[in-house]
């Protein structure tokens, strides 16, 4: 045998020809892409979800403040107008988490109660699964008339807004804006909150926000990987 060919079989004993190398870069090609479009479907599912709750519940907000010339967990006299309804709000006009009962909480009855809800919420005086809706990471969501949302730093007026609850990851939290909304988490309809509900934790604006300098307007840290961000929907 040759010293050309004893070299031939030696190269082929010990490692990869070219045309093996290129089939698993191939190979490891696609199952890349077979990750990250899967990821990519997870996450557009998870923002459809969201959105298709917070147009749904602010659709049934309106409904029945159209219906009733009073607003869900505030009127006062859902018990005789609304069959199934077990407390009446004080009638003020706002939606009060401080208030006896809790108005935030009994909201989610009267509008089950009234037909504008797929689900039944029965009131509690603390949030639970039979109580009130929650985000698809399990935090409770919330309709109340508060100043938790947009920037913490500044002072806000209150007004009502839905809470979409925390734990939303902030690259979630971003797309709901963008798609909604003007994509700014402290301006427009959709807007950063710090409301914690029942998560382990508030959500943080230094770890959801970049404060940008200047004129410029803040924005969502959305590359950061940050898993707790709130997201408020204000009326």
């Amino acid at each position: 045998m040759s010293a050309a060919g004893f070299r031939h079989e030696e190269d082929s004993a010990c490692g990869f020809t070219l045309v093996e190398i290129a089939i698993a870069l191939v190979i490891m090609g696609l199952l890349l892409g077979s990750v990250l479009k899967a990821h990519e479907l997870v996450t557009g599912a998870r923002v459809r979800n969201l959105i298709a709750q917070e147009q749904g519940i602010k659709a049934a907000f309106y409904g029945f403040q159209d219906r009733y010339r009073a607003l869900p967990g505030d009127y006062a006299q859902a018990v005789t107008r609304i069959s199934g309804t077990s407390q009446n709000g004080n009638g003020n006009g706002r939606i009060e988490a401080a208030a006896t009962p809790n108005e935030a909480i009994l909201a989610w009855e009267h509008l089950a109660h009234a037909g504008f809800l797929n689900r039944t919420y029965s009131y509690s005086a603390t949030d639970s699964p039979a109580s009130s809706p929650a985000n698809p990471y399990g935090v409770y969501q919330r309709i109340a008339f508060d100043a938790v949302y947009g920037d913490p730093a500044t002072t806000l007026p209150a007004r009502h807004n839905l809470k979409l609850g925390a734990q939303i990851p902030v690259h979630i939290a971003a797309e709901i804006d963008r798609k909604i909304d003007d994509g700014l988490p402290y301006r427009g309809d959709i807007q950063f909150s710090a409301y914690q509900g029942n998560a382990p934790a508030a959500p943080s604006a230094t770890n959801c926000v970049n404060p940008a300098a200047g004129a410029a307007p803040a924005t969502w840290l959305a590359a950061s990987g940050q898993s707790n961000c709130g997201v408020a929907s204000v009326f």
